[in-house]
Parts: C-alpha cells; structure tokens; sequence
C-alpha cells in the first residue's frame, strides 16, 4: 500500500486518468476548432461565390435592359426602308394611286411589326365604351344606337399584352335628345 491514500483511489480509477482524459480533451478541443475553421472557410467561400452570382446577374440585367429594343429596332429598320423607297419613289411619280398603294403597303408592314411584337390594336368600332382602353373625345347624339356605344375612332389604340400602350381615342354615342 502506499503512504497517500489518494494515489490508491487514483490507481484504481485507472491510474494517470485525469492527465488522459485531459488530452483527450484537448485533441477533442482542436478538432471541434477545426471544424469551426473549415465551416467559416466553407461560409465565406459561398458568401463570394453568392456575392459574384448577384454582380454577375446584375451585369447581366443591365446588358438585357440597355439592349432591349434591339429585336423591334431590327424589324423597325426594313419599314424605314420601304418609306423612304416611298419617298423617293412619290418625288419621281405623279401617278397618285401607285403612292397610295405603297402606303397602303408600309402600314400594313407596320401593323404585321407591331402584332409579332405583341401590340395589338385595341377593339374599337360597334364596342360599348370602356375607359380603361377608350378616350372619349366626342359624344354624338346618333338615333338607334345604344348610348354607351363606339361609334367612330378618331385615333387607334394599341395594347401590350395586358398594358394599355396608347387608349383609343373614340366617339361615343349618348341618347338622342328628341
């Protein structure tokens, strides 16, 4: 036995358990340090690559937003063609119904424009007024016709998609004062 009763209780507890234990500890320590290292590292890295995903998107948005009339601007350029092919052609001709003809022509090559682009004329004529889509501009007394009713265009509107581009400016029947 030994002179130090503690040492007994320490032997029987595994000996120099508290100097192993300690270590283990201390490994145990430096792995969770560890950890903590790389998953800081792991969350910066994503924090820039995130960072470099919403630069690269921004730059992207703002090339797609300054850009954006390009494709109308591509098929508005062969119209600009045909008016000025008009031009010249009506400072040549006296002929007054082959300059009517081109332009007959060019407005429909613009309206085909405007349809592939997604503007659509606004319906108009026989239409009961609606002031989301229609501008009333004149109201005229017309017998047999509902009041409410379109009864003229003085200037076409056109939508996109769902947006009202310009309302239709439209004479509107009211009642008759008889």
């Amino acid at each position: 036995m030994n002179d130090h009763p503690e040492d007994d209780v320490f032997e029987e507890l595994g000996g120099s358990e508290p100097e192993a234990g300690e270590a283990a500890e201390a490994a145990g320590q430096d792995d969770a340090a560890e950890q903590l290292q790389a998953a800081e590292d792991r969350l910066l890295r994503l924090q820039a690559e995130l960072d470099n995903v919403r630069k690269r998107m921004r730059r992207e948005y703002e090339e797609a937003h300054r850009y954006r009339e390009i494709d109308l601007l591509r098929d508005l350029l062969p119209v600009h063609d045909t008016m000025l092919r008009a031009i010249e052609a009506a400072e040549k001709a006296s002929d007054v119904e082959s300059l009517l003809s081109g332009f007959r022509m060019l407005s429909q090559q613009i309206e085909k424009l405007l349809e592939d682009h997604g503007c659509k004329q606004i319906a108009t004529e026989g239409e009961s007024f609606d002031p989301a889509v229609h501008d009333a501009v004149l109201q005229q007394a017309i017998p047999g016709v509902e009041p409410g009713t379109v009864v003229g265009v003085a200037s076409r509107g056109y939508s996109l998609h769902d947006r009202v581009v310009r309302p239709a400016q439209v004479i509107v029947a009211k009642h008759s004062e008889e």
